[in-house]
């Protein structure tokens, strides 16, 4: 009796180690799944300021031929305001130069965080659905004969869809 309650007693502290030492199965893809849609949401708007910047281009394309002291407007805010061409000119290409700035610097964090969730990926062992089919057919009978004779050598993967 004493020795089965201080094997028991021992395999709870391991485990309970164990949590401390890394983080659950859920936690690693809770955590990967809210760095994917941090890239995925930098996309976007990277996506969304490059057709700002194709109307910002539309736009002075257009005012370059046209004379400068005609009267134009321009929305300010939510606010049509009038003014002229030579007024409205520099703006906008001031403006498209820093939204161009914004992408670059959009795209330096998306790659970064490329990198972080590449580096995540190796470090969990975590496998997308779809990836590697070819491999993942023998990795499944590797791992189902795995689970059959014991714990596997690697630690647990993670599959995420």
């Amino acid at each position: 009796m004493a020795a089965n309650s201080s094997s028991t007693g021992s395999k709870s502290s391991s485990s309970s180690g164990g949590k401390q030492s890394g983080p659950s199965a859920e936690q690693v893809v809770a955590t990967f799944q809210r760095m994917r849609q941090e890239q995925r949401s930098m996309a976007s708007k990277s996506a969304e300021l490059e057709m700002e910047i194709n109307e910002h281009s539309l736009v002075i394309d257009t005012l370059k031929d046209v004379d400068p002291s005609r009267k134009c407007f321009r929305l300010v805010g939510g606010v049509l305001v009038e003014r002229t061409v030579k007024e409205v000119l520099p703006a906008l290409e001031t403006n498209k130069e820093q939204i161009s700035k914004i992408i670059e610097s959009i795209n330096t964090q998306m790659q970064t965080k490329g990198r972080e969730l590449t580096e995540y990926r190796e470090r969990y062992n975590i496998r997308l659905v779809g990836e590697g089919e070819g491999e993942a057919q023998g990795q499944s009978a590797a791992s189902s004969r795995d689970s059959e004779g014991g714990a596997s050598k690697s630690g647990a993967g993670v599959l995420v869809s």
